[in-house]
């Protein structure tokens, strides 16, 4: 494992020399933020970069000058894994708080999964009230995501988040600030729905025929909106006539019954698997999952991830159904 991390770093390296001579040509108006912005370069370490590779070029309180031509910082890495020395693992898309972590099984060695959150960027998804604060959709899937990509890395699994946000990381905070900051693995997210919803498919396509891993798995999750009044339970849909993705569908349910019934065992799981004609399980040629994790708009099921401890929950859960899936996969073979 050392030596494939150590080799992806290499790569990722060389990229990033490459990278760092691209130029851009700042628009009227337009301060070093909104230009390193639309660059889709947004942390701190890139902005003092950016500084420092253009000191000559820039006037006044380091101001952008318009028509000239300004080198862009690296792009921050965020999917390699680096090694330390104790055995833990790096992943700063984790934040500062997560981004270290041990792989403590083997359970999914071999298995590669493609996280991709719903909506982000310009589009912030299903939108709701509580407390003066607003919910948005596209910030609590984000961190399920990123929590079950933890957890599945944990158990040995090769894991791409497809939609990446490098400042947010893992967050335990109950109302998530919004930002429009995510991207497609370093590609602005386009506002249209439908080159948006090509674009990480094109990606996931992309990613599953370079990766050697036979057991692969897209993982596609968001937050339902409907009347007030409508209390739901997590709900999974597969792509139309997709066996494979049927049977992940009801392995992932069941696991959510149990653990329901372990946690729970007075309230009940109604919990739906079901065939639905999306465009993301369409179009991505690994086998896919849609989840639903809840009603924003309603008060009960917005416990179900206002609470970071449960949002956590739903990643733990969601990587055991993984694990079992995983298994009967292995049997069948």
């Amino acid at each position: 494992m050392i030596r494939s991390s150590l080799l992806t770093l290499f790569f990722c390296l060389f990229s990033l020399a490459s990278f760092s001579q691209q130029q851009d040509k700042a628009r009227d108006g337009e301060g070093i933020y909104s230009f390193l912005r639309r660059n889709n370069c947004t942390s701190p370490e890139q902005h003092k970069e950016f500084i420092e590779l253009n000191k000559d070029k820039l006037g006044k309180n380091n101001s952008l000058l318009k028509g000239v031509s300004y080198r862009l910082p690296a792009p921050i890495e965020t999917t390699a894994l680096t090694s330390s020395d104790n055995g833990k693992y790096i992943n700063k898309l984790f934040g500062e708080t997560y981004q270290e972590y041990t792989v403590k099984s083997d359970k999914l060695k071999g298995a590669c999964f493609f996280l991709s959150s719903g909506h982000g960027g310009p589009d912030p998804g299903a939108i709701s009230k509580v407390d003066g604060y607003s919910l948005h959709e596209d910030e609590y899937a984000y961190d399920v995501s990123l929590r079950l990509a933890k957890a599945l890395l944990e158990e040995g699994a090769t894991v791409h988040m497809i939609i990446q946000d490098e400042v947010d990381g893992i967050r335990d905070d109950k109302y998530l600030p919004t930002s429009d900051r995510e991207t497609c693995m370093g590609e602005a997210i386009p506002l249209g729905q439908l080159q948006r919803l090509k674009q990480r498919s094109n990606k996931i396509n992309t990613l599953a025929k370079q990766s050697k891993e036979k057991y692969k798995r897209c993982v596609f999750i968001h937050v339902d909106s409907r009347s007030q009044k409508k209390q739901l339970d997590v709900f999974f849909y597969y792509a139309n006539e997709s066996s494979e993705g049927q049977k992940l569908s009801e392995t992932m349910n069941k696991t959510f019954e149990e653990h329901y019934a372990k946690h729970q065992p007075d309230r009940g799981f109604s919990g739906t698997v079901g065939e639905r004609n999306l465009y993301v399980l369409r179009k991505t040629r690994p086998v896919g999952i849609y989840a639903e994790l809840g009603n924003i708009q309603n008060s009960f099921d917005q416990k179900r991830f206002l609470d970071p401890n449960n949002r956590q929950a739903l990643a733990n859960w969601m990587c055991r159904g993984f694990i079992k899936d995983y298994e009967n996969w292995k049997e069948g073979k």
